[in-house]
């Protein structure tokens, strides 16, 4: 199993720091694998340590030493998971810009083509009563009537006609010219919209890329404090106590949190070998598409109330239930471009699915993501868990399909893929 390098980084400091924490009893100690050598460096060996219990002075300026270093590693993982914090709210508030001013542009368009039409029918009636006019004049009602004084009644009605026919093309050339400016004011609105798309696209890829390498350095971060931490905690202890075997079972406590890890991950690989089928993940069908989890469709694509903002937004895309902690699938294969804190999205991967679509997933919860930046997936593998995390009132899927980056309502889109969400 690969751990989001930057999911929920507090919580999974927390965990860490549980197995990790160094309690001297006659029972092992749970902690993860000791820093490389390089970085184990800058902090006291075991050998320093044990030196300095030689005189009171030297004991003291280890132990001020050590509690220096693990504030300053607490502090940093801190910091980089503020920064990783922010980054996503970054990328989520730019993501969100290019999905409305998408959907803006989109009914512009609309609004657009029907006006053409309407234009174009109102052009073409003026066309058919100016060739009817032109007809009509073929012939000199006047001259008819000073030649034939006995149908004068007959032909002056004709000319009334026509005086008549005269006006009512007037009306709809006017009618035709103002349609057109409609129309043309409509185009060109949509033309500026669609122009600025392409900076907005840009703006939401570049934020997006940009938290996933924040969450990748506060991973890191909050990774060095839980393995030189653990062991600074140890080496405290051992400077102030009497304990003798404390590096021993520090050690051991190493290779029993390996162990631990290593049978977390072949669990996770049997579950994900043995995908379910129902609802939702399973074989995928002969568009290559399943369902990304199970549940009742919550809250649908389009502009509401959002439940957690009290503000009326776009929901770019649909909200499946199924309960906390159930398994979310890739709804296709591909590859995983982001796997980090995506702001509102709270914990959220999204996946390329190629061809200029892609997949995300919200709201997983913390430490149930299964895949990092990079990997290939396959549809129907399991990549998460559904939780509650950003901006988000119960546990739930936000599930978004999108089209050259910007967001699509799911329910016709992977219903043409013969999925139904």
């Amino acid at each position: 199993m690969s751990t989001s390098p930057s999911l929920s980084l507090r919580h999974r400091s927390r965990v860490i720091a549980a197995a990790v924490a160094v309690v001297l009893t006659a029972g092992t100690i749970a902690a993860v694998a000791p820093a490389t050598s390089a970085s184990a460096a800058a902090y006291p060996s075991w050998s320093d340590v044990q030196k300095a219990k030689a005189s009171k002075s030297a004991q003291q300026a280890k132990v001020t030493q050590i509690k220096g270093l693990i504030a300053d590693l607490t502090e940093k993982a801190d910091a980089a998971e503020k920064s990783s914090e922010a980054a996503g709210a970054a990328y989520q508030t730019a993501q969100t810009k290019y999905d409305d001013a998408t959907l803006k542009q989109q009914k512009l368009q609309s609004q657009a083509d029907a006006a053409e039409k309407t234009a174009a029918a109102s052009e073409a009636q003026a066309g058919q009563l100016a060739a009817q006019l032109g007809r009509a004049s073929a012939n000199d009602v006047t001259t008819d009537i000073l030649t034939h004084p006995s149908k004068s009644g007959d032909l002056l009605y004709e000319l009334g006609a026509m005086s008549k026919l005269s006006e009512q093309a007037d009306g709809i050339y006017s009618q035709a010219t103002q349609d057109r400016g409609v129309a043309q004011g409509l185009a060109d609105k949509a033309k500026v919209a669609e122009s600025a798309l392409g900076a907005l696209a840009t703006a939401a890829q570049q934020k997006m890329q940009a938290a996933q390498q924040a969450a990748e350095s506060a991973q890191s971060a909050v990774d060095a404090q839980a393995e030189n931490k653990a062991r600074l905690e140890a080496q405290l202890t051992l400077l102030t106590t009497n304990a003798s075997d404390v590096e021993a079972r520090y050690n051991k406590g190493v290779e029993v949190e390996k162990a631990r890890q290593a049978a977390l991950a072949r669990a996770a690989a049997r579950a994900a070998a043995a995908q379910p089928g129902g609802a939702g993940g399973g074989a995928p069908n002969s568009s290559g598409w399943v369902r990304p989890t199970g549940g009742y469709q919550t809250s649908p694509y389009g502009y509401r109330l959002d439940p957690y903002t009290k503000n009326y937004a776009l929901h770019a895309g649909v909200d499946l239930a199924p309960g906390c902690y159930s398994p979310i699938y890739a709804a296709a294969s591909g590859t995983v471009t982001f796997a980090a804190n995506g702001g509102g999205y709270g914990n959220e991967v999204i996946i390329d699915n190629g061809g200029g679509i892609s997949t995300a997933y919200g709201h997983i919860v913390d430490g149930g993501t299964l895949v990092s930046a990079g990997q290939h997936v396959s549809a129907g593998q399991q990549i998460a868990k559904v939780g509650s995390t950003g901006w988000s009132t119960g546990c739930h899927l936000h599930f978004e399909t999108r089209v050259n980056g910007a967001a699509v309502d799911p329910v016709p889109f992977m219903a043409a893929r013969g999925i139904s969400v």
